[in-house]
């Protein structure tokens, strides 16, 4: 089942961002983070996917509104994850078909995403759903 994130969910989302994504989250980073972003509904659409006997996040997709000078205002995907035990199960899509479905209702243009170069399976996931690779890039960053 697909539900709204909540702060219970943070350890199995550190875990899921260490099994699925490869990050090393610290615990206490990402309970802020679940806390602050959940109540930012205005920029910020967080869902996981619930495991029916547990109740434990399983899955998770987060979203952020795109918003530049230069294009019509859409989504971008920071994060779609699903535990290696439950992959090929139609989780990753029906987490995707939601956030398609905020983007159509919420009148937004595109969804967009970026995924690492040795990703190849997540590539062809995203590609068997309808995306298409528009672009090669290098990402920059400094840290403070």
């Amino acid at each position: 089942m697909i539900r709204s994130i909540q702060e219970t969910d943070a350890k199995a989302i550190q875990e899921l961002c260490q099994v699925a994504l490869g990050y090393d989250a610290d615990l206490n980073l990402v309970q802020s983070q679940i806390k602050k972003l959940s109540q930012d509904h205005d920029h910020h659409i967080i869902a996981v996917y619930e495991e029916e006997t547990s109740s434990r996040a399983i899955a998770f997709v987060h979203a952020e509104i795109y918003e530049g000078l230069y294009s019509d205002t859409g989504l971008n995907i920071l994060g779609l994850a699903v535990s290696p035990d439950y992959q090929g199960q139609g989780i990753g899509k029906q987490l995707m078909t939601f956030i398609e479905n905020y983007a159509i209702n919420h009148q937004l243009h595109y969804i967009r995403l970026n995924s690492a170069v040795h990703r190849v399976e997540a590539h062809q996931f995203y590609q068997s759903i309808g995306y298409t690779q528009d672009r090669t890039q290098k990402r920059f960053s400094k840290t403070f």
